[in-house]
């Protein structure tokens, strides 16, 4: 079991790499397909909003195959069909057909992250303590890699099919591969197998998506505005101003592998609290910044404390219930709503007023992170209020809940 249980674990980070490195390798390359297509940018959204709102429909829907399936069942269809989708991507001839791809790539990638997180609890609760920040790491490690190799194929003159095909090619076996690695899913009492799909979740489970939902909207912002922010507002040339977003992920990167070992000294609501804070304020260094290395350096720190809320909220969201998937698809769907619906609102508010003004957003966000985690209740309790009954409530791990109940107070956070 300790072989199984070890395989599994980085079967699950190995995973987040694979995603991270499938979504990051159509983000770079994007320039290519509107150079081949002859897109306008209002074009390449359509392209990308319907990506996401393929992905939060399916995060949606998973509370039921979840329930059903579990996590196992959904990675080993779901993951290979991601990599399948992104060639349909690549050789799409069209932009109704670039739209009708990137929607099943979105469907696809939605299943898999949802099934991913969930993976992830589950090994998570079967260790015993935290690990779901390392395991997000992956995903940060696929998303550099992604940006490193799409330089090393524009340097090579690969077409933007050729390059997008090659990743498939290499993803979809390693996906069939780390299928072998995953572990069931804790098994629910038959009431919740039978219901827990259809009747609502905890309280707890919307709030770790409110907290996530914010999380994701200001990974959202810098992503798709730190750029314009850097360029337009602090006249950065774009050699510097394309710097912004790999800092943050680097950034985000060095958080989450340390995410764990924090989580575990601190605890998660403490940590929670914390890194809200500290991400309104790293961000409003960024936003008061007069020079563009000043703000750049700023991105590295918001990614540092941006890095942890978002799998601390999913694996709390994952113990909150004894069948961890539905919870995680609940969570993982309201985070992705905060990716989608961030970027709109930071463009609607920019033509408004000003971009500077706009990314004040972003502040805001970290201190309403900070003050839902200061609402969130013990996870003992709230499972307990959930699996009154159940008898797998005595096999999930005690950590999470000790970690919550106890530690809090240690974190010096923001009066």
């Amino acid at each position: 079991m300790t072989r199984a249980l070890g395989a599994a674990r980085y079967g699950s980070v190995l995973t987040f790499v694979l995603a991270g490195l499938m979504c990051g390798t159509f983000t770079v390359r994007l320039p290519a397909l509107v150079h081949r297509l002859q897109l306008s940018e209002s074009s390449v959204g359509v392209a990308l909003l319907c990506w996401g709102l393929g992905a939060l429909l399916t995060m949606q829907l998973m509370r039921v195959v979840m329930a059903k399936a579990g996590s196992r069942g959904v990675l080993r269809v779901a993951t290979p069909l991601c990599a399948a989708s992104l060639v349909l991507v690549a050789v799409a001839p069209s932009f109704p057909a670039v739209v009708a791809a990137a929607t099943l790539f979105g469907m696809a990638f939605g299943v898999v992250d949802v099934g991913m997180n969930a993976q992830g609890s589950t090994v998570e609760q079967a260790y015993g303590r935290p690990l779901m920040s390392g395991m997000h790491a992956g995903w940060c490690v696929g998303a550099i890699s992604a940006g490193l190799l799409g330089t090393v194929a524009i340097a090579a003159g690969l077409s933007f099919t050729t390059h997008l095909v090659v990743i498939a090619v290499v993803s979809f076996p390693m996906s069939l591969a780390l299928g072998r690695t995953y572990l069931p899913d804790p098994a629910a009492a038959p009431a919740e197998a039978s219901s827990g799909s259809r009747r609502r979740m905890p309280g707890i489970v919307y709030l770790l998506g409110a907290i996530t939902f914010g999380a994701f909207m200001i990974e959202g912002v810098v992503a798709d505005w730190n750029g314009l922010y850097l360029l337009g507002t602090l006249g950065a040339p774009e050699s510097v101003a394309a710097l912004g977003y790999p800092v943050f992920e680097a950034g985000m990167l060095a958080g989450r592998l340390s995410g764990d070992r924090f989580r575990d000294r601190y605890g998660a609501r403490g940590l929670i609290v914390f890194s809200g804070a500290a991400t309104a304020a790293t961000f409003l260094v960024v936003i008061a910044a007069t020079s563009a290395p000043i703000a750049v350096a700023g991105m590295f720190f918001v990614g540092l404390a941006v890095a942890t809320i978002s799998p601390m909220a999913l694996s709390l969201a994952g113990t909150a219930t004894d069948h961890p998937g539905p919870a995680i698809a609940q969570a993982g769907a309201m985070g992705y709503a905060g990716l989608l619906l961030g970027p709109v609102v930071i463009g609607f508010l920019s033509s408004a007023t000003s971009l500077r003004a706009a990314m004040g957003v972003a502040v805001a966000v970290g201190v309403l992170v900070a003050v839902a985690g200061r609402f969130l209740p013990s996870v003992r309790k709230a499972a307990a209020g959930s699996a009154a009954g159940s008898a797998a409530a005595p096999e999930r791990s005690p950590e999470p809940a000790d970690a919550i109940a106890e530690a809090p107070e240690r974190l010096p956070v923001a009066a």
